[in-house]
């Protein structure tokens, strides 16, 4: 496919590394192997994590698609090793082990409710759950976060920023503002808190109900906010479902492992509310660019009316439910005799809503830059740069 962004991932949680291949980043791109890395520094902190953390200490390999510290304009290909495989190396061999005991390949016949574990067994035909949670584990979004500091930084060159905060966790919730009243760079902010909120008050009540869910085994989950600053009017279409912004930014969002829930500007609510409460009313701004020379008095809808972009910032939620990996496991079934047992227990995090919110930042920047891509084409970072001041000037020229 032409003119899209688009990217796949492999690897599992233990095995020697996680790959990213990416296609569609155009020629002249500056990137680097610093800017990867410190995106994927973001997505390991936060309070609440579990020991994997203290074991890894992620940084993205660009073994192709660059030189000099450019792109090239063909295929990215970017490896984030794990540390951790040197103490998998029995369990995760590609060649059969005959001779090892089901200890020493750490076989899991004790399915996790909440997980893919039980669902992915039976879908290909395992007998080992190790198969299907070494790639169904949250360690893949490590992959997700690589390519998406890529994507970040292709729309960085159009004035394009990202930032996330958590809203709610483990039952507590932020103080509400308005998102004109955020920090205009919310990820230094948000960075700073071990919860990555943006409200002091209810950072440490967020951080009370981990420490309370941790002393009894159990998980909690929360809810995080994407932000996006300096999107121009028009990306994404009414004219195809598959082509409407909202439902591509939803799908890529609810793909990160434990999201149960997507909502843009005002989401459920207003299903509440009266239409008058509801739309954003329109009136004329010559000096907005961006958004065709008109602004929205209010911005209910999230930036987004009918698939596409309306030049105003695009606010995006994401609910996570709490992990499936509990330390006091519950019900389930061994695999071999059939009988009640509980589940096994994986390392694992007692909550992970604040890393969350890095991933679904990446997620939203690789839709983004698929818009991008679609809208401005171009085989050269010089080429798109052309094609997107062409835009703003048609943009212009209609307004006058």
């Amino acid at each position: 496919m032409l003119n899209h962004f688009r990217f796949v991932t492999a690897g599992e949680s233990h095995g020697r590394g996680l790959v990213a291949i990416i296609e569609g980043v155009p020629a002249g791109l500056p990137l680097d192997s610093e800017t990867l890395r410190r995106e994927l520094a973001r997505r390991q902190k936060g309070h609440g994590r579990g020991g994997r953390m203290r074991i890894e200490k992620d940084a993205a390999e660009i073994l192709s698609g660059v030189r000099l510290g450019e792109a090239l304009g063909s295929p990215l290909a970017l490896l984030v090793p794990n540390r951790d495989w040197e103490n998998w190396r029995l369990a995760m061999s590609v060649d059969p082990v005959p001779e090892a005991s089901d200890t020493e390949l750490r076989r899991v016949k004790l399915p996790r409710p909440g997980h893919a574990d039980l669902v992915g067994l039976l879908k290909y035909a395992r007998s080992d759950a190790r198969d299907v949670l070494e790639r169904s584990s949250a360690r893949e979004t490590a992959a997700r976060v690589a390519a998406g500091a890529v994507a970040k930084r292709l729309l960085a060159e159009f004035g394009v920023s990202l930032g996330s905060h958590v809203v709610s966790l483990g039952g507590v919730d932020a103080r509400r503002v308005e998102p004109d009243e955020y920090p205009m760079d919310i990820n230094e902010a948000a960075d700073a808190s071990p919860v990555r909120c943006l409200d002091s008050e209810s950072e440490a009540r967020m951080m009370e109900a981990i420490d309370a869910a941790k002393a009894e085994g159990d998980t909690v989950g929360g809810v995080f906010e994407v932000v996006v600053r300096g999107l121009p009017v028009g990306l994404g279409s009414h004219v195809a479902w598959y082509r409407r912004l909202d439902g591509r930014l939803a799908g890529a969002l609810m793909s990160i492992q434990a999201m149960k829930g997507v909502e843009i500007g005002l989401g459920f609510e207003a299903s509440r509310r009266r239409g008058s409460a509801v739309h954003d009313e329109i009136e004329a701004d010559p000096g907005r660019r961006l958004s065709g020379g008109f602004k929205r008095r209010t911005n209910r809808a999230g930036g987004l009316e009918g698939g596409m972009t309306n030049g105003e910032l695009l606010t995006v939620r994401v609910a996570m439910k709490p992990l499936s990996t509990l330390m006091r496991p519950l019900k389930s079934v061994d695999l071999e005799s059939g009988e009640a047992a509980s589940a096994v227990r994986e390392r694992s995090d007692v909550t992970a809503v604040p890393a969350a919110g890095v991933v679904g930042e990446a997620m939203v920047a690789l839709v983004l830059a698929d818009a991008f891509r679609e809208k401005f084409g171009g085989d050269s970072l010089v080429e798109m740069r052309a094609n997107y001041d062409a835009y703003l000037e048609l943009l212009a020229a209609r307004g006058d």
